[in-house]
């Protein structure tokens, strides 16, 4: 179970989810899952920043999970203006306390995407949990329209590889946690977006339920809880998800909050590291 604790840890993102939340394994992709019978698509599409948006380039925010009564481990999320024009996406997370005595995290993620459009280039992925060590590279290919995976077993180099198929513009599950945020998140109000980790193409409906006063170590913030779904593979018989965002211009991911049958983990930011001048950057 502390496996699962901490691979949920590393979800934050990424629905970050990093790094990221009972959303996606980082050990293997899903399997392919077809679309229901019977059930026509939803329309879903991934939008441009609106205009002016800034990015908090340089910025990094510092986590604190919890599980039941103990700290499970500590996870940051940082965005960077790559040297390609890109940007990226940083997140860390590493086991601490009682749950690090018994089982070791220390896993990095980074995601590249186009601040024009908001489509992801690719994610990679470092995981050192327990006895497992793994490097998973993801290429978003568009001329071909194909999400390109490999995972390797950096203890036996072992590989495995697969191409899924992706629309025309796709979030992965690391750089969503910052496109959710730049859009019209009012209650009652549902944005729906395509979102690949490596094997099928899922619809997540990020679903705007209410406005709330949220208490963290980094202040209090008033704040918007935004809930994924998505009708098959990542969040789908998993558990329930949550992101607290704040409800100013910064939209900054204040707690994440995951429940499944193991019990809840709750992220809350404990710091913001802000670089020593204003760094973040308009898109143009």
């Amino acid at each position: 179970m502390m496996y699962v604790v901490m691979q949920t840890t590393v979800g934050l993102a990424f629905w970050s989810a990093t790094l990221v939340m009972v959303t996606l394994s980082a050990q293997q992709p899903p399997p392919q899952q077809p679309q229901p019978a019977g059930v026509a698509p939803s329309v879903s599409r991934i939008v441009p920043p609106p205009s002016g948006h800034r990015f908090p380039n340089g910025v990094t925010y510092v986590y604190k999970a919890e599980w039941k009564l103990w700290d499970a481990g500590i996870a940051t999320l940082r965005l960077d203006r790559d040297p390609s024009g890109m940007q990226r996406v940083t997140v860390t997370a590493n086991s601490m306390g009682f749950v690090g005595k018994f089982f070791r995290v220390s896993d990095r993620f980074e995601s590249l995407f186009d601040p024009r459009t908001f489509c992801s280039a690719s994610v990679s992925k470092r995981t050192e949990e327990g006895r497992r060590r793994r490097n998973i590279e993801i290429r978003f290919d568009y001329q071909r329209k194909k999400s390109l995976f490999e995972d390797t077993n950096l203890r036996s180099g072992e590989k495995k590889n697969l191409e899924s198929d992706i629309p025309a513009c796709v979030s992965d599950v690391v750089s969503s946690l910052f496109y959710a945020g730049t859009l019209r998140l009012e209650p009652g109000e549902t944005h729906v977006f395509p979102v690949n980790d490596g094997a099928a193409t899922v619809e997540l409906t990020a679903r705007v339920e209410e406005r709330e006063q949220v208490e963290t170590d980094a202040g209090t913030f008033k704040a918007v809880r935004v809930q994924p779904q998505a009708a098959i593979g990542m969040l789908k018989g998993k558990g329930k998800l949550w992101i607290w965002y704040s409800d100013d211009a910064e939209r900054i991911p204040v707690q994440i909050r995951g429940k499944a049958f193991w019990g809840t983990l709750t992220l809350r930011l404990i710091r913001i590291e802000r670089p020593p001048a204003a760094s973040s950057e308009i898109r143009r």
